[in-house]
């Protein structure tokens, strides 16, 4: 009896190739995810920590849209970028670090002054209260609209198009209902996973300390997402 080939089988269902991806993920996660939690009780129940939450918020508030890409390419290519070369490398950068850094950096910096405006609205929309309601708005749109109908798709076209070289004849196929759900769909199973508790937990601080911490759950999550990726990556290459 034969063996099928891989390209023979029928294709994985986006909600098992979702949840494989959150429990590869379950570990960094729930890290972050703590960390977050923690970080809003020490605003409220803290004082001695009230000082550094101020000094962020001023700087949100003096630098606007520019502090929010600064802090997302500082933690969504800079981090990853530096983590890479130091402990992967051994401390040898390549150019291929340079191409890496200069394309995350560019998806960064537009990501942050989006997820920006992006927060900016739903105060407005919903208002600046903490209270469970409000909160609950905020997390479901953010879920439930703006990653599917926007992030995620702008994040798995932008690398898997860099992927395929920034071929233009292949962008076509990255807008196709067969694209969206055997890969952006997984992409959200895993974000919601990850990021449901960390929103909550975003949307429950005042507006102005919203970018930098997430800025910080950010940096947090990519250096333990690279760690994670780079050691399977290891593994696999020593796989006979």
């Amino acid at each position: 009896m034969s063996t099928p080939s891989p390209s023979s089988l029928p294709p994985e269902a986006p909600w098992h190739a979702g949840l494989r991806a959150a429990r590869a993920n379950l570990v960094p996660g729930l890290l972050v995810q703590a960390f977050m939690i923690g970080t809003v009780l020490a605003y409220f129940y803290a004082p001695a920590t009230r000082e550094i939450f101020d000094t962020l918020a001023a700087w949100k508030s003096r630098w606007g849209y520019a502090y929010s890409s600064v802090t997302a390419i500082i933690a969504g290519a800079l981090v990853p970028e530096i983590l890479r070369i130091l402990v992967f490398q051994k401390g040898r950068p390549t150019r291929r670090n340079l191409g890496n850094f200069l394309f995350a950096a560019a998806f960064w910096g537009y990501s942050g002054i989006q997820v920006d405006f992006f927060y900016r609205m739903q105060a407005v929309w919903f208002g600046t209260g903490a209270d469970f309601i409000t909160v609950l708005k905020k997390v479901l749109v953010d879920q439930l609209v703006y990653c599917p109908v926007l992030a995620a798709p702008m994040s798995v076209i932008l690398y898997d198009w860099r992927a395929a070289g920034f071929r233009i004849d292949r962008l076509p196929g990255f807008f196709t209902r067969e694209f969206y759900v055997q890969s952006i769909l997984p992409t959200l199973f895993a974000n919601w996973g990850v990021w449901i508790p960390i929103v909550a937990a975003l949307y429950s601080l005042p507006s102005l300390l919203q970018i930098p911490l997430f800025s910080l759950a950010l940096s947090l999550w990519v250096i333990l997402f690279t760690w994670m990726s780079e050691q399977r990556t290891s593994g696999k290459d020593a796989t006979p």
